[in-house]
């Protein structure tokens, strides 16, 4: 029984009183009726900011997450970036051609599934590479590296597929134009590159799911008197992440299940219908893992 000194709380157990406020929160939590949905699936794009940006996990930053005890949030901080691993790789040569994602500035861009997709858009439209020359200062222009000697800054992620992203792009219009045009041509570019690649960890999920709760919560959860009823009025230990940029896209609540009454209020939410992030990410991992 949460917050009751060590004697009374072994009163409670022998009155048989200590499982109550659990099973109350339990019963209560399974009857919500909230606009729950699935997480939504990884979508085919050509931007590294696409969601979801698991990447971040692995350096999240210490008021990413909300709540109102600091420890709470630590803790839960500090097991989700163990969700993440990552790995950097010298490649002698790579060509131009094989690069099919961009870095991309705005997160709610358009989720175009590929750069020839991209290039024909009203804001690549100004992009003329008719000849040689023309591709030579496009993508100059797009990115130095490709004018001299540099090496490419590459990123890859096991949940987003063999897509590799180029890093550091500042002109992406061009850049896209000017991969497509060496597609077209069969012009090889090679350069040497850095790769980092991300993928997630079985060990991570496997902890995070032995410690927590984690669940899609819909953006209405947050003003439903009843749910919010249940996690403040019993003073429950929990964190939020707010990790999805879509408009509207769930918000991921953490409840430790060593605390009874929040493991409770998991179990309860589970199964009204609250998603299982920890079940859809081990999914992931077990279905698009890539070797490193």
């Amino acid at each position: 029984m949460p917050f009751l000194p060590s004697p009374l709380a072994a009163l409670a157990q022998r009155l048989g009183l200590a499982g109550r406020v659990p099973r109350q929160i339990l019963a209560r939590a399974r009857a919500l009726r909230l606009p729950f949905q699935p997480l939504p699936a990884v979508p085919e794009s050509i931007w590294w900011q696409a969601d979801p940006p698991l990447q971040r996990l692995i350096d999240l930053p210490r008021d990413a997450l909300s709540g109102p005890v600091q420890d709470d949030k630590a803790a839960a901080r500090t097991v989700l970036m163990r969700v993440i691993e990552q790995e950097q790789r010298d490649l002698d040569a790579i060509d131009l051609r094989r690069i099919d994602g961009l870095s991309g500035s705005d997160p709610l861009a358009p989720a175009y599934v590929s750069l020839e997709d991209y290039s024909k858009t009203p804001e690549c439209r100004h992009i003329r590479i008719i000849s040689y020359r023309d591709f030579l200062k496009t993508s100059g222009l797009a990115l130095p590296a490709l004018a001299g000697e540099g090496t490419l800054q590459l990123r890859q992620a096991g949940w987003r597929g063999s897509r590799l992203f180029l890093a550091g792009d500042q002109h992406p219009q061009a850049l896209a134009c000017a991969i497509v045009y060496a597609r077209r041509r069969g012009l090889e570019v090679v350069r040497p590159a850095e790769l980092t690649h991300y993928r997630l960890s079985r060990d991570g999920l496997s902890e995070l799911r032995r410690r927590y709760h984690v669940l899609g919560m819909p953006v209405e959860a947050w003003s439903d008197p009843a749910f919010m009823g249940l996690l403040l009025d019993n003073r429950l230990p929990y964190a939020r992440l707010a990790l999805l940029r879509q408009n509207g896209a769930p918000e991921f609540l953490l409840l430790p299940r060593q605390h009874a009454a929040a493991d409770a209020l998991g179990e309860g939410l589970r199964l009204a219908g609250a998603p299982d992030v920890v079940a859809t990410l081990a999914e992931q991992e077990a279905a698009t893992q890539l070797p490193a």
